[in-house]
């Protein structure tokens, strides 16, 4: 959505979307540190060869993986508040009802568009 739009939207949904873009934003940053500290900690491993090393390399690889999952619930979560909300717009529908015999509605019509001419005996036919 761009930032145009954005100054339309009632208060709830923009901060629906500022929350889902920081915390986003957080996320990625979360999977890059992780990232850049899993390379270090793989140097360390391989050094030391100490069996502590590779058991914390173990954790970082989860939890990076974690937050990789963390991510894709977080995308999940907002396009199933957008379908809801896009879903609560459908359903607010407003129809119109005419109430009056088709002669009336007719008159009313006679200047918009074709009217159909129906009589009980006949087939409808299109007047001009």
């Amino acid at each position: 959505m761009n930032k145009d739009m954005e100054k339309f939207l009632p208060p709830e949904e923009k901060n629906v979307d500022n929350d889902y873009k920081y915390s986003r934003d957080t996320y990625y940053e979360l999977v890059e540190k992780g990232k850049e500290s899993l390379e270090l900690m793989i140097e360390v491993a391989r050094e030391s060869e100490h069996p502590r090393a590779f058991e914390v390399l173990s954790g970082m690889i989860k939890n990076i993986s974690d937050v990789n999952d963390r991510l894709m619930d977080l995308n999940k979560k907002k396009k199933d508040l957008d379908k809801k909300e896009e879903i609560q717009k459908i359903a607010n529908t407003t129809n119109n009802l005419f109430v009056g015999s088709t002669a009336e509605l007719q008159k009313i019509l006679k200047n918009e568009s074709k009217i159909v001419n129906v009589t009980p005996e006949s087939k409808p036919k299109l007047s001009r």
